[in-house]
């Protein structure tokens, strides 16, 4: 059995942008061992000095939408410019079995084996949203490592858009021309966290459509609130098979960079999102004390069983259960 390296060897294999290495840290900080978490911890703890350089950028978008495609063009767009990329893809678990697909590597072929490029799939494991609940620490590992441009894929359900907007600096939401009215209800909720809208597919016969839907939603997003009065989001064409029009819609994330840290929001922003990860961080450690609590694993069959026949409302079940938990 391989020997596990010490801490402090890892730690120096991150910031040697050793990609084994890196992979071998975020393996560890997503582990729920105990005794890895306290490595983890201490691991988090020595590399905190040297992140915060990177670009965050979270890309979202509907089902269909060609967000792995559009992620390794511009992956490839990037690093052929020198610069250094880390994708972090969060792979959705199954809620029966626990397991996922993790099949963003074989998606993005060309990118994962770029030298200067990092991807890496990880489990959802039913976290909140879909997001994996180390993706914020594992952002920090990649600039730790020297990424200079950090790009986070969401699964595109429930509220994993909400919980990437809240741990990145850019968010990006990709839209297909003609989706059809039943996606409008979802459309309104992400076009609300977007900082820039991209028609991907704008190539061959459907550039015209996605030329039509580029206005539509700019009038769209000019009738609701702006999250920023120094930044009006842009809406723009794309084309992630092509690489059409990709390269300018980098040059807007690269402005709104610059527009953010002269009005000073930049860091503010980042600011809050480190205080909500404490917070989320709290809930997750509370909630794994009271799942593990005997008192509490003493009654929670009975009392699962009495609300699943219906017995017992479920609110007073989560009643009785704190009471346990509180205890006298």
């Amino acid at each position: 059995m391989r020997e596990r390296p010490s801490v402090s060897a890892l730690a120096a294999g991150v910031r040697a942008g050793d990609r084994s290495a890196l992979g071998r840290a975020i393996t560890l900080l997503e582990s729920r061992l105990g005794a890895d978490q306290a490595r983890a911890r201490e691991l988090l703890e020595r590399l905190l000095p040297h992140t915060g350089a990177a670009l965050r950028v979270g890309v979202t978008g509907v089902p269909g939408v060609g967000k792995s495609t559009f992620i390794e063009t511009l992956g490839r767009q990037l690093t052929g410019a020198g610069t250094k990329v880390a994708v972090l893809a969060v792979d959705p678990s199954s809620t029966i079995s626990g397991g996922s697909i993790l099949g963003d590597k074989t998606r993005m072929q060309e990118l994962a084996r770029d030298p200067l490029a990092f991807v890496r799939p990880s489990p959802s494991r039913g976290s909140l949203g879909g997001v994996a609940r180390r993706t914020r620490e594992v952002i920090l590992l990649c600039e730790a490592a020297g990424y200079e441009v950090v790009l986070v894929e969401t699964v595109g359900v429930g509220q994993s858009e909400t919980m990437v907007a809240g741990m990145v600096d850019f968010f990006l939401v990709l839209m297909l021309a003609g989706a059809g009215d039943e996606l409008q209800g979802i459309k309104r909720g992400i076009l609300e966290l977007a900082d820039l809208v991209a028609i991907n597919k704008a190539d061959g016969d459907n550039l015209e459509q996605a030329r039509r839907a580029r206005v539509e939603y700019a009038r769209a997003l000019h009738l609701m609130p702006r999250k920023s009065e120094h930044w009006t989001v842009p809406v723009v064409t794309c084309s992630g098979l092509s690489g059409a029009g990709v390269a300018e819609l980098w040059a807007q994330v690269e402005r709104y960079r610059e527009v953010s840290t002269e009005a000073g929001e930049w860091e503010a922003k980042r600011a809050q999102q480190r205080v909500e990860a404490m917070w989320r961080a709290i809930e997750w450690g509370i909630m794994s004390v009271f799942r593990d609590d005997a008192r509490v694993q003493g009654r929670v069959r009975e009392l699962e069983l009495a609300v699943r026949e219906g017995r017992v409302a479920p609110d007073h079940a989560a009643v009785e259960l704190l009471s346990v938990f509180r205890g006298p």
